[in-house]
C-alpha cells in the first residue's frame, strides 16, 4: 500500500504535494514526512495495532458514563478527559469523531440510595447526572453527539435478550430472570486476559454460586422485578434489564455495529465490557473494532475506593487547583498507567500552568506575535509521533514543554521570530491537548489588569529588596483581596488568579 492510500485508509489529510499524512490546522501549509501512521494499544489483542477505522475520515467512538447514584469522583475525571484527549487529537488530525456516551439512569446503587433517602430512581439519576455535567463542563470535556439514557432503550434491550433466547444463547429462570450462557464462547475471558478454563475455576472458589445458573460464569440480562422497584413487562415477565444489556443497547443504537472504540475506565474491562461483547457476538454482529482502557486513579499509592477511604471528590480537585491543573496532571501519565493524585501532584501542576500564562504573558509584553503564521516542522512532527504512539502525552508535554523554553531563551537574546515560532507551536500542542495558555485569565480578568499586577509586583521586589517588608506585605494584601494569588519560589515569582 502506498504512503498515500494509507493516508486515506486511517481518515488523515495529507497536502496538496502528497508528501505526508500530517494534518493541517488552521490552514498551516507544511512539508513534513510522518512515516508512523496511528497505533493504538487494543486490549482485546493486548498489544499495539494498526488503527484503521470503519469508515474513511470518519472515528467512531462509544465510551462508557456514569452511573448516576451520586457524585462524580476522580475516576469519572481521569476517563473522561483520557477519551476528551482522543477526541480532540483526532479532530485535529482532519478526523471527523463521533462519540456517544451513556448515562446509567437505572442500577441497583440508584434503587438503593432512592429507598434511603425516600426518593424515586428517577429522581436521584436526574441530580447526580446534573452534578456529573457541571464538573464535566467545568473540565471542558466536549459534549458527546449522543447521550443515550438506558431508561429510554428498554425496547431495544427486550429485543436483544428475545434474539439471544431464540439463538440458545439465553435462558429463563423462573422469577430470577433471564441469563446469558457462556459455555459456547471460547473467547470468553479474553479482555481480561484470562480463559474460560480459568475463570471457571475462579468461579469454582465461591461459596455462594447460583445453582439456578448453568455456569456460575452466566450473567443477568434482565432482572425479575422486586417489590417497589422500578420494572417493565417483557414476554418473560416484569422486570428491568441488566447493566450490560443496557451498554449494548445503547452502543449499537448509537453508533451501529462495528464501530471503532469502546472506551472506558479498566475496571469495566471485565466483566462488564467482556459480557457486552459476549453478547453481541453471540448474535453473530460485529461490536467494536477496538477496545480502549483507561487506568485508575491512586492516591497514596491505592486504588481510589470507598472501602480504602480514599474516595475524592472530582469537584473538589478542581476547586483546589483548577481544571486545567486537573487536566495537565491527568496527561503527564499515559492513560494506560495508574495516575498517582495527591495534593502534592496537583497543586504542582497548578504551579506548572501558571508557569505557562506568565509565559504567555512574557511573550505578550515582549509583542511576540503569537497569531498565526507558520509553526516549528520539527516539533510538529516529533508531537505527531508521539501522540501516534497510542497516544503518548507524557512525551508530547515533553515536546511542547521544552518549545517553552526554547522560546524564552529565544526572547532572552532577543529573537522575536524564533521565539514566536515556537510559543505558536507550544500554545497549539497544548490546545490540542485541551489546555488553553492565557486564554482564560483574559475571560475571567476583573479587578486588576495583567500589567498593574506587574506593576505591583515590581514594587514589591523592590520593597524586599530595600527591606521595607511592611510594604511587600501591604501589597501582597491588596493583590490577594483582588483574587490574585502570588507565589515565591527559587525560579521567582508567579502569580494566577484565584
Amino acid at each position: 500500500m502506498s504512503q498515500i492510500a494509507h493516508c486515506r485508509r486511517v481518515g488523515y489529510r495529507y497536502p496538496a504535494n502528497h508528501r505526508s499524512c500530517l494534518a493541517l490546522p488552521h490552514g498551516i501549509k507544511r512539508n513534513i514526512e510522518i512515516n508512523v501512521p496511528l497505533h493504538i494499544y487494543d486490549t482485546m489483542q493486548r498489544q499495539k495495532v494498526l488503527f484503521v477505522p470503519r469508515a474513511e475520515g470518519e472515528v467512531a467512538m462509544y465510551v462508557c458514563g456514569p452511573t448516576v447514584y451520586d457524585v462524580p469522583h476522580l475516576g469519572h475525571g481521569r476517563t473522561a478527559l483520557t477519551y476528551d484527549m482522543i477526541r480532540r487529537y483526532l479532530t485535529w488530525t482532519g478526523v471527523r469523531v463521533l462519540v456517544a456516551s451513556n448515562v446509567t439512569d437505572i442500577d441497583d446503587k440508584i434503587i438503593v440510595r432512592a429507598e434511603q433517602e425516600g426518593r424515586t430512581e428517577p429522581d436521584v439519576a436526574a441530580e447526580f447526572t446534573a452534578k456529573y455535567d457541571e464538573q464535566m463542563e467545568r473540565l471542558g470535556i466536549l459534549p458527546p453527539d449522543s447521550r443515550p439514557h438506558a431508561t429510554q432503550f428498554i425496547d431495544k434491550m427486550i429485543d436483544i435478550i428475545s434474539e439471544l433466547i431464540d439463538l440458545g444463547a439465553a435462558y429463563v429462570v423462573e422469577d430470577k430472570g433471564v441469563y446469558f450462557s457462556v459455555g459456547d464462547l471460547t473467547e470468553y475471558g479474553r479482555l481480561a486476559g484470562r480463559t474460560l478454563d480459568q475463570l471457571l475455576d475462579d468461579a469454582g472458589q465461591r461459596v455462594d454460586i447460583d445453582t439456578d445458573k448453568r455456569s456460575p460464569l452466566d450473567f443477568a440480562l434482565w432482572k425479575s422485578a422486586k417489590p417497589g422497584e422500578p420494572s417493565w413487562f417483557t414476554p418473560w415477565g416484569v422486570g428491568r434489564p441488566g447493566w450490560h444489556t443496557e451498554c449494548v443497547a445503547m452502543s449499537l443504537s448509537a453508533l451501529g455495529t462495528g464501530f471503532d472504540i469502546h472506551g472506558g475506565g479498566d475496571d469495566l474491562c471485565f466483566p462488564h465490557h467482556q459480557n457486552e461483547w459476549a453478547q453481541v457476538t453471540a448474535m453473530g454482529q460485529q461490536f467494536a473494532r477496538y477496545w480502549v482502557h483507561s487506568a485508575m486513579v491512586n492516591v497514596a499509592g491505592e486504588k481510589m475506593s470507598k472501602s480504602l477511604g480514599n474516595f475524592t471528590n472530582l469537584a473538589e480537585a478542581i476547586d483546589t487547583a483548577g481544571p486545567r491543573a486537573l487536566r495537565l496532571l491527568a496527561l503527564q501519565t499515559h492513560y494506560r498507567r495508574a495516575m498517582e493524585m495527591g495534593r502534592d501532584a496537583l497543586m504542582a501542576a497548578d504551579a506548572a500552568v501558571n508557569r505557562l500564562d506568565a509565559f504567555h504573558r512574557r511573550m505578550v509584553t515582549a509583542n511576540v506575535d503569537l497569531s498565526g503564521g507558520e509553526l516549528h516542522e520539527a516539533s510538529v512532527a516529533a508531537f505527531r509521533l508521539a501522540m501516534d504512539d497510542d497516544f503518548s502525552t507524557p512525551t508530547a508535554l515533553d515536546n511542547a514543554f521544552s518549545l517553552i523554553r526554547s522560546a524564552n531563551s529565544d526572547l532572552d537574546n532577543s529573537d522575536l521570530v524564533a521565539a514566536g515560532l515556537k510559543s505558536r507551536t507550544a500554545i497549539q500542542m497544548f490546545s490540542v491537548l485541551g489546555i488553553e495558555i492565557g486564554s482564560q485569565e483574559a475571560e475571567t480578568n476583573v479587578g486588576p489588569t495583567d500589567q498593574e499586577i506587574e506593576d505591583l509586583l515590581e514594587q514589591r521586589a523592590q520593597a524586599r529588596a530595600d527591606k521595607d517588608f511592611a510594604t511587600a506585605d501591604r501589597i501582597r494584601d491588596e493583590l490577594a483581596s483582588a483574587d490574585v494569588v502570588i507565589e515565591d519560589s527559587v525560579n521567582g515569582v508567579v502569580w494566577h488568579r484565584a
